[in-house]
């Protein structure tokens, strides 16, 4: 069974996630964490659950996911793990912090991790997430889906009846079509979505409400 500890951070309310099983092993992803007590939230949270953290995920590049990831490289040693295609964005995390909210924050960049491949599972404590390249909102947005307990991470893909914009730096509205196609065929229906601001859905609820899902496939029941 997982454990999904959701933390709202910074100025944009960004959907940080602390996912554990009973071994005590957990991943964090997109750790947005920005305001101190932010931080010390999530430090607590996993020194009194007496959790291990062992991957930091990152379903994109936008700075608002990425605030906190010098945090988690000082506090547990990880450095974040994303696709390829958002080095970029990742690279740009400084600049990102200065156009969106007018700050100059050092910490916004991390050292360079791992890239992520589309199909890849990342494992940690008996479970698994796979890695789904969903491009739009970012040419490197992924998806974590754990197929075992039904649940994804859809980061700015997707949202409670909305989707992510893309109007930003290298979205492209096309490939964000193209991906909700892919994941509303790819998903069953009561698969838990939780996404990267608001609250949780399902892919279910999604196909029969949101505007854009309505015509992008059935679900696989």
């Amino acid at each position: 069974m997982l454990n999904i500890q959701r933390f709202v951070c910074n100025m944009f309310q960004e959907n940080c996630y602390v996912v554990s099983d009973d071994t005590g092993e957990c991943v964090i992803i997109d750790c947005g964490a920005f305001f101190p007590e932010e931080k010390t939230a999530i430090a607590n949270y996993v020194n009194d659950n007496k959790l291990k953290p062992v991957r930091l995920l990152c379903t994109h590049g936008h700075v608002d996911h990425n605030f906190g990831d010098k945090f988690v490289y000082d506090k547990f040693g990880l450095l974040p793990e994303y696709n390829n295609a958002d080095t970029p964005l990742m690279e740009s995390l400084g600049s990102q912090a200065k156009a969106f909210v007018g700050i100059d924050c050092a910490e916004t960049v991390p050292a360079a991790g791992r890239h992520i491949e589309d199909g890849e599972d990342i494992t940690f404590g008996n479970h698994k997430l796979n890695v789904i390249n969903t491009p739009g909102h970012s040419p490197g947005s992924v998806f974590f889906y754990c197929e075992e307990e039904g649940v994804a991470f859809s980061g700015d893909t997707l949202f409670c009846m909305s989707v992510g914009r893309t109007d930003l730096e290298l979205g492209n509205y096309g490939s964000l079509l193209d991906s909700l196609r892919l994941i509303a065929g790819k998903l069953p229906g009561d698969t838990v979505i939780m996404p990267g601001h608001g609250g949780r859905t399902t892919m279910r609820d999604e196909l029969a409400h949101n505007p854009y899902l309505i015509n992008a496939g059935n679900c696989n029941d």
